[in-house]
């Protein structure tokens, strides 16, 4: 019975797996774990979507060539485009 137990507890996913979201910001135009990602680093308007860059989304989980396209294409019907180019700017 304890194994049984134990095995249980070990079968359970990762909690940062189960988080909730905490808002509908492009419910049905993203899966949710490139939402969770988005949410994660507190990105929940498309204005504030628009101040990264292609490359630096690209970056976090959940986000990959399919995920793009979609997120790219919500964001022109709205009128809103990535940056060009990361705001880091080491030559200072």
């Amino acid at each position: 019975m304890i194994n049984l137990i134990i095995m249980v507890q070990t079968l359970q996913p990762d909690d940062t797996l189960n988080q909730t979201l905490q808002n509908d910001f492009l419910k049905g135009i993203l899966p949710s774990r490139a939402r969770r990602s988005l949410e994660m680093e507190k990105i929940c308007s498309l204005d504030q979507l628009a101040d990264y860059s292609e490359k630096e989304i690209m970056q976090f989980q959940g986000f990959g060539k399919n995920t793009m396209i979609k997120m790219k294409k919500y964001m022109k019907e709205n009128h809103r485009t990535f940056i060009s180019h990361p705001l880091n700017n080491n030559n200072e």
